[in-house]
């Protein structure tokens, strides 16, 4: 079942519940998708479907951060409430364990060797990762293993 698919069952669904908080979710995440094909010129792959259900989710987890900073408790309840609807629909996330190993395997398959070699290293670990981890994480992992 295509991702438009499963928003479509899923907002039939949530009207019929009176849902109103994933009913807003899906819809968002209908219209991002919508945007996306209209931009794309095509019917978006599986892979641009990822791209659009990371994209959201990214959005609303710097939401989440700048709410708490912002000391928004009154916010902070509906974007976690929104962050779980939009995990639904994007891929298992990789675990810390899992993403040190591909970086490891990474750094040996391109002969990194410090620093200086961090952009190879990261353009052989982000496809791999793509969407099952946050670039952030990746990103720190990365320069750990590289200052070893």
């Amino acid at each position: 079942m295509s991702l438009e698919t499963q928003l479509t069952e899923d907002l039939k669904t949530a009207m019929k519940a009176h849902d109103k908080l994933t009913l807003n979710v899906v819809r968002m995440m209908k219209a991002a998708l919508t945007n996306e094909k209209i931009k794309q010129g095509h019917d978006l792959t599986a892979d641009e479907e990822l791209t659009v259900v990371s994209r959201e989710l990214k959005q609303r987890k710097e939401s989440l951060e700048e709410f708490q900073k912002g000391n928004r408790e009154d916010l902070v309840a509906g974007v976690k409430a929104e962050i779980k609807i939009v995990e639904k629909y994007a891929p298992k996330q990789l675990s810390a364990d899992e993403i040190t190993q591909i970086v490891t395997d990474s750094i040996a398959k391109v002969g990194a060797t410090g620093m200086g070699d961090f952009g190879k290293v990261m353009g052989a670990v982000m496809p791999q990762v793509k969407g099952k981890a946050d670039g952030n994480l990746v990103n720190q992992t990365v320069k750990a293993q590289l200052n070893k």
